[in-house]
This record gives structure tokens, sequence and C-alpha cells, in this order.
């Protein structure tokens, strides 16, 4: 069944209620199992990821400044009962440490590249939150056998996709000193994702079925993420009213049926 997301009134509040009959009822018998962290090394350095639940492997990338387990703090959950559950914490996020330097997307998305062979995973469903889901659709575009289906949220492929107030906050905190994360980030957001790491014409070699989602008060403007919907030849918009950047954690009662239907869809 395709389900027709809309913004707005009545229509939205049918599409809501089609997506969640189109969701198999949870097995009452089914028990949600316990985190588990482990670590590798990745290109020269220690990267930690948390592994939950069974079935089919759902990756979780999380936003900037977060962690895995943090960002989809109101899914890993409920998509654990049915889905391998992999979320790794990047470079100076959550459990895995810092390095000297900047921030990369380019490294993010190699670190994340090596890890799923090492794992052995392929052609997996990946689901990215703001950052994580620029790393998703770089995934998606450099290394396609790995990827099956994406969902993605407040994600930008050019710094220009964020909004102005964004913009002139992060001036500020690219000012400040000493070097922190923050500032790490900030200079991350100001600068990239760059052309050569993410475009149109990439994204329109993406093959794969994707869910672009986005608040109708993100922190990324809608005219882009319209671009990066129109660009992409298989995607599936949802705008969700009154909400933010926030959608993962803000809108879970909205977003979990919508997206489960998205990845069980044959």
């Amino acid at each position: 069944m395709r389900v027709l997301l809309c913004a707005f009134g009545r229509t939205l509040r049918l599409a809501l209620a089609l997506a969640l009959l189109a969701v198999p009822a949870p097995n009452a018998n089914a028990v949600a199992q316990p985190t588990r962290w482990h670590w590798i090394d990745i290109n020269g350095h220690r990267m930690y990821y948390a592994v939950r639940g069974t079935g089919p492997t759902l990756v979780l990338l999380h936003g900037g400044g977060d962690s895995g387990e943090h960002s989809f703090e109101r899914q890993i959950g409920v998509f654990s009962v049915g889905h391998h559950i992999i979320a790794p914490d990047q470079v100076g996020h959550g459990h895995t440490p810092d390095l000297p330097g900047p921030l990369s997307y380019t490294s993010m998305m190699q670190d994340t590249a090596v890890l799923l062979e090492h794992l052995h995973l392929h052609s997996v469903d990946v689901m990215g939150f703001s950052d994580g889901g620029i790393l998703a659709l770089m995934l998606a575009a450099r290394h396609p056998a790995l990827v099956r289906r994406l969902v993605i949220s407040g994600a930008n492929i050019a710094p220009e996709g964020l909004t102005a107030d964004e913009r002139a906050d992060l001036q500020a905190v690219r000012q400040s000193r000493p070097v922190t994360l923050d500032q790490k980030l900030a200079r991350l957001w100001l600068t990239s994702p760059t052309p050569l790491e993410l475009n149109t014409k990439l994204l329109a070699g993406i093959d794969k079925p994707v869910l672009v989602i986005s608040g109708d008060r993100d922190a990324i403007t809608l005219e882009h993420t319209l671009q990066i919907f129109r660009a992409l030849p298989q995607a599936e918009l949802c705008i969700l009213p009154g909400t933010d950047h926030g959608t993962f954690s803000g809108r879970p009662e909205w977003l979990n049926p919508i997206i489960a239907e998205f990845l069980d869809r044959h």
C-alpha cells in the first residue's frame, strides 16, 4: 500500500490512520532485547556501535552532536522488535572518542561503510537523522550495494539548505574559543556537505526507495527539502505540520507507523 503523505488537515489524519492500519500489531509475547555495545578499529581509530534486536538489519545514523541511542530513543525499542539494529557513534560522538582536526562527512561515511562491510552486511535499510541523513545519502550514492532503502529527516546537501537564522547562530559558535565539539560541528555545518560530497546529480543516481521527512518548521528550508525529494528517482515525501527539526523525538506516534509501513512494503 502506498500511503499519501500530506502536511495539512484531514488528508494527513487519513494518511496516518491508513499507515497505522497497514502495520501488523506487535507480538504481545515479544520482549525487547537490551542494547549491546561493541567496538571496532576502523581507519586507524576506535569506533563504538550499538546492537539490538533480531530480524532484517536497520542501521540508525544519528544527528550531529548526538549518539545513535539518543537520536532514536523513541524508535530503537520499537524497531528492535523485528529488526536487527546497528547504531554506530561517529567520531567525537557518544562512546566514540574524538580525533584531532575537523569533522568530515566523507570520513564518517567511509567509517560507516567499513563497519557494515566488516559485519558482512549488505542491502540494509538505513535511517538517518540530520547529519545521519546526509551520511545515508552519501552511503547510498557511493556504496549502493550496502543499501536497500533509506529513511532521512532534516538532511541537506549544501550549507545553503540551512535557514538564515541557523547559519547566523552557527557563525557565532564557530568564532568561540577554545575549540570544542560544538565549534567543530559549526564549522562542519557552515562548510559542508561540499558539492563533491553531495549534489543533485549524485542524488539522481540513487535508485533506491527513499522516504524524505521534514518538519514544516525545520532547520532545513522546505525549498531545499523539496529539491532533495525531486532529485531522487524513488522518493516519497512526508512533511509534518507543527514540527521543528526534531522529528523523530517530537513525532514518534506519527512517524513510527509510517516508517514501519515504508520499510516493510514489498
